[in-house]
């Protein structure tokens, strides 16, 4: 349904008091998000992470990184 003046958006929605880009995460930003992963998943990776000498999240992030470009390139 549309308002008055032709928004889609219900007259009783008011954004007066909103804040633009408040939830943005801007592009390389580092960004805490708690998951849950087997425990043997986990086990594999921190073995690797102390085997390189590198901390846990950024491995996983280089593994997540790969799978989304290999990903990308089967497309």
């Amino acid at each position: 349904m549309k308002s008055e003046d032709g928004n889609d958006m219900p007259a009783e929605i008011d954004f007066n008091k909103g804040v633009r880009g408040l939830h943005h995460i801007p592009p390389g930003t580092k960004v805490l998000m708690p998951v849950s992963i087997e425990r043997g998943v986990w086990e594999y990776f921190s073995g690797k992470a102390a085997q390189r000498g590198v901390e846990l999240s950024e491995l996983v992030t280089e593994v997540l990184k790969r799978d989304i470009e290999i990903n990308e390139a089967l497309k």
